[in-house]
């Protein structure tokens, strides 16, 4: 099992539904990394990689999801959907965001510090997977700003 991941991530939803944008970066050295590369036949750091694709997870309130790399997707262009987010959520009105083509956002004051959030995840073309809607919940602003300035900081 690979243990060590390392990277940029950031969630938005709950342990019940979410969407998960990151950038893994896999440790050469990790026990886990050095096994999966021997039995793919390559060094430990081919298998690594250079840890700067961007993949999209998701998961739905019934435990059904999955995902895909984003191979496109450049750092900045993270730091921009991030910085569209948070001064979305500033603005008290309902909002959607995007994330290219692949992830929408949209979200809607719910009670007097949270939005009520729903994701449409856009499979691009050539992945076998058809769009899934999802229902992510109120999620406190608070919490959220915290977690895009975590995102943003790790980019740096």
């Amino acid at each position: 099992m690979i243990r060590k991941v390392e990277g940029p991530a950031l969630m938005i939803g709950s342990l019940t539904a979410f969407v998960i944008l990151d950038r893994p970066k896999l440790d050469p050295a990790d026990p886990g990394v050095r096994e999966a590369a021997e039995r793919a036949g390559v060094s430990p750091e081919e298998f690594a990689g250079p840890g700067d694709v961007w993949n999209l997870f998701w998961e739905d309130e019934h435990g059904e999801g999955d995902g895909f790399e984003l191979p496109g997707l450049r750092d900045a262009e993270a730091e921009h959907f991030a910085e569209q987010l948070r001064l979305a959520l500033g603005s008290g009105e309902p909002f959607t965001i995007e994330a290219g083509s692949v992830l929408s956002l949209a979200a809607r004051p719910a009670g007097a510090d949270g939005h009520a959030f729903t994701a449409h995840v856009t499979p691009p073309e050539g992945e076998d997977m058809d769009p899934v809607t999802l229902d992510l919940g109120v999620l406190p602003d608070a919490g959220l700003l915290a977690d895009l300035d975590d995102f943003r900081r790790s980019l740096a």
